[in-house]
């Protein structure tokens, strides 16, 4: 039996619209979406899709023995430059504003003018109103569990193990890594929303990564949503490293050859469970720099230009998909983004759509990314 939001199904009852490995699908084909009790998300860094998936790939873990293992999403975009537009638009469906394009150096109140259309709060700012929910709030709120792991969120002795943030009003100290400290508060959106920072949940839900391989140990320990964070090391986004060691891509699928076997081995995986990588931009500039964008070019109200700065949008980058509910080797050409990603998830658990994730060119995943009968 797999839990879901509305109960318990057999996993006979979870067949879906089956196409060969190398078939790729109309992503209007009407399917089933699956329901996986648990979810993995893992965020990566500022790798353009060449770099990770082409054929000199600087991620050769990923690139072949996962993509083997699932379904390659060759068009899969970010939605903005630089990094946080991107989770914050993954977890919310909100899109950037000037504070947040750039990173929240300050992590400043959102002052709010008002709210726009298909959620979209107005205004600029870092820390969102309690009006403005998550997809952890929603499943919260629907009775299912999440967590969201940081590495070294525990390293520094004289900041909060967990829910690590700013003081509201004051200095992000947490923009560049320390030899011994990779944790980067704009790569953990839940600690942008007052929903989630005024609850003692956040204490519980944003922990370091040293609690994942004991939470995964069991079905019944294991969130619904597990979201993983590397530090800005393993990451990929720094090269070097603050400690002088390599960086860039090819450490950031070192991390994965650590991490993703454990995923795959638990007990929540064999239960019918779903894992997803991906990254949160393109290379914002070098040789492989781009910001294109797809799925309707969505503006945001908040702001005067596109939200990749030089473009629409955070660019190529590409994402993998394993579990049962996908064919191994399979692939996908059709166009997905960040808000395409939440708006998936919600509709595997039977949530409503946040933000943008609602908006009606914003594609979730349908037949040609869920393949193979669970």
């Amino acid at each position: 039996m797999i839990r879901t939001a509305a109960g318990f199904v057999a996993v006979g009852a979870l067949l879906l619209g089956c196409t060969s490995a190398d078939q790729r699908t109309d992503p209007s084909t009407s399917v089933a979406p699956p329901k996986p009790a648990h979810v993995f998300v893992i965020m990566l860094e500022n790798t353009s899709y060449e770099e990770s998936f082409g054929p000199d790939a600087a991620m050769p873990y990923l690139a072949n023995d996962l993509t083997e293992q699932g379904v390659l999403l060759t068009q899969f975009y970010g939605i903005a430059h630089n990094s946080l537009g991107n989770y914050l638009g993954q977890i919310s469906g909100q899109a950037p504003n000037p504070s947040t394009q750039f990173g929240c150096t300050t992590y400043s109140e959102f002052v709010s003018t008002g709210t726009g259309e298909y959620g979209q709060v107005l205004g600029d700012g870092c820390v969102f109103p309690s009006s403005v929910l998550t997809i952890g709030d929603q499943l919260t709120a629907a009775g299912l569990t999440w967590r969201a792991y940081g590495q070294d969120m525990a390293a520094d002795p004289d900041q909060a193990a967990s829910c690590r943030h700013p003081v509201v009003g004051t200095a992000d100290t947490d923009q560049s890594a320390l030899p011994d400290d990779g944790y980067a508060t704009r790569h953990m959106p839940f600690v942008y929303f007052h929903s989630i920072i005024d609850s003692p949940d956040c204490a519980t839900n944003v922990v370091d990564l040293d609690e994942f391989e004991a939470d995964i140990a069991t079905l019944a320990s294991t969130p619904n949503l597990s979201y993983l964070v590397p530090g800005l090391c393993d990451d990929g986004h720094d090269s070097p490293c603050a400690d002088g060691s390599a960086g860039g891509a090819p450490r950031a699928d070192e991390w994965l050859r650590t991490w993703v076997p454990k995923i795959l081995v638990s007990p929540a995986m064999a239960d019918g469970g779903l894992l997803i990588i991906t990254f949160d931009e393109a290379e914002a500039g070098g040789d492989l720099k781009d910001a294109g964008s797809c799925c309707g070019d969505l503006p945001s109200p908040n702001l005067d230009g596109p939200a990749g700065v030089s473009g629409p949008g955070g660019g190529r980058i590409g994402a993998v998909l394993i579990g049962a509910a996908v064919a191994p080797g399979s692939v996908s050409d059709t166009s997905y983004n960040h808000y395409s990603l939440l708006c998936s998830l919600e509709q595997l658990w039977g949530l409503d759509r946040l933000g943008y994730a609602g908006h009606p060119s914003t594609p979730c995943f349908g037949a040609d990314v869920y393949t193979a009968a669970a």
